[in-house]
């Protein structure tokens, strides 16, 4: 039988019963939740089992006492302990905070894991069943112990509709409770992805050496983010980037307000949909000195026709551009380019598929039109990643150049080849 959406990830059941596996439950919008389901191995009706679990699991073992899988609820990624019987979920553990990938032996009765936390690397840990009192094995965290990495906490406030928004808040080594700092907002891709509280970062943004220099970084997670059940990945289906706005525009004001952030040096950025969110603040919002937009969507129309994923626009915006033309034009950044003034730095891979980099052109000629100080960088042979080390060192360096240039008046010469 063919199914709409997806069923995968096949596992047996001690017994040889039972298949257990992840489905859509015919579900095809990306914002729903995934489920667990299990089918009898001879064949014949599926069980659902996580139906009253408001995330999206995933499995990772079935053992002789049930059922374990991993999912977000909030900033924390948890392992979880499912009677395949009942369906009943309970949490087997709250630490460490992030636990990323699991092994179990065959009996069910040890687990080797991969976790990190707001105060530790990646860390491989193993652990009975009963009592779960993980043990590390490794100690990556050793090798950045003499860093200035300041600290790390989830932080609360509400969006302008109302909506209750989390997202993580880095303080400088020696933060000084009274004092204004220049405030960075760095927003994940996804949407349904999340930022959490964990020891160090990376990718294209050096939030490190941020830190180092005396700046808060702000990483929100906006409506549409995973770990906050299905009803908040929802927020902004016909709503992307003015809800998304809100929700990092507010997350500023609250940090002003508390007299955390200096209001007169703010940046924001992001990859992918944060490049989206990043792309929609430089053209409606006059908030921020310097912007800088990664592999972002400047257009919904351009994007549409363009992309590897078609069904990603009509699933957010419930239509296409042909059948409703003004919420394309209400959602994509391009439309408001004329009010633009931001300094915006645009990055984007030379063969990117998923968001192709027409809409990086599309942005930059715009914004050039209107007289706002604009750089397009393109990353020659990659696509929505940039992945060599060398590439992405130079992407860090033009992100370091283009805010030191905006928020601290610095000329920075790149040493770069």
């Amino acid at each position: 039988m063919i199914r709409p959406g997806f069923d995968d990830g096949p596992i047996w059941s001690p017994d040889g019963e039972w298949i257990l596996f992840s489905t859509s439950n015919e579900a095809t919008e990306y914002y729903k939740n995934s489920e667990l389901a299990k089918v009898p191995a001879a064949g014949g009706n599926i069980v659902l089992l996580t139906a009253g679990f408001d995330e999206s699991p995933d499995a990772v073992a079935w053992i002789p006492d049930g059922i374990r899988f991993l999912a977000f609820r909030k900033t924390r990624r948890g392992l979880f302990h499912l009677d395949p019987e009942t369906g009943e979920v309970a949490a087997v553990t709250d630490s460490p905070l992030l636990i990323w990938d699991v092994d179990v032996t065959r009996d069910g009765r040890t687990f080797a894991f991969l976790a990190e936390d707001s105060g530790k690397l990646g860390e491989i840990y193993r652990s009975g069943a009963e009592p779960w009192q993980p043990e590390p094995v490794t100690a990556m965290t050793d090798q950045v112990a003499q860093w200035p990495l300041g600290t790390r906490e989830v932080i609360s406030w509400p969006s302008r509709d109302g909506t209750t928004i989390e997202g993580v808040l880095w303080k400088p080594e020696g933060f000084e409770p009274g004092r204004r700092y220049p405030l960075l907002v760095v927003i994940h891709g996804g949407p349904s992805w999340i930022s959490y509280p964990r020891l160090v970062t990376s990718y294209v943004y050096p939030v490190q050496q941020w830190l180092a220099k005396g700046t808060l970084v702000l990483m929100p997670n906006y409506r549409g983010s995973t770990g906050y059940g299905e009803d908040f990945r929802s927020l902004n289906v016909r709503n992307l980037g003015v809800g998304d706005a809100w929700d990092v525009l507010s997350g500023v004001d609250h940090l002003v307000d508390q007299g955390l952030a200096d209001p007169e040096r703010l940046g924001a950025m992001g990859w992918s949909q944060g490049g989206y969110i990043s792309a929609f603040l430089a053209t409606s919002s006059d908030r921020f000195l310097a912007i800088s937009v990664g592999a972002g969507i400047s257009n919904w129309v351009t994007y549409y026709v363009n992309t590897d994923i078609h069904p990603f626009t009509r699933h957010y915006l419930r239509a296409t551009p042909w059948d409703d033309p003004e919420i394309y034009a209400k959602t994509s950044p391009i439309t408001y380019v004329k009010s633009s003034h931001t300094p915006t730095l645009i990055q984007h891979g030379e063969n990117d598929a998923r968001v192709p980099i027409p809409n990086a052109y599309e942005l930059f000629q715009g914004l050039r039109d209107v007289g706002v100080e604009t750089r397009l960088i393109v990353y020659q042979g990659f696509g929505h990643g940039i992945t060599r080390p060398k590439e992405r060192l130079a992407a860090v360096w033009h992100n370091w150049q283009w805010f030191a240039k905006y928020l601290w008046e610095e000329e920075v010469e790149l040493p770069l080849d």
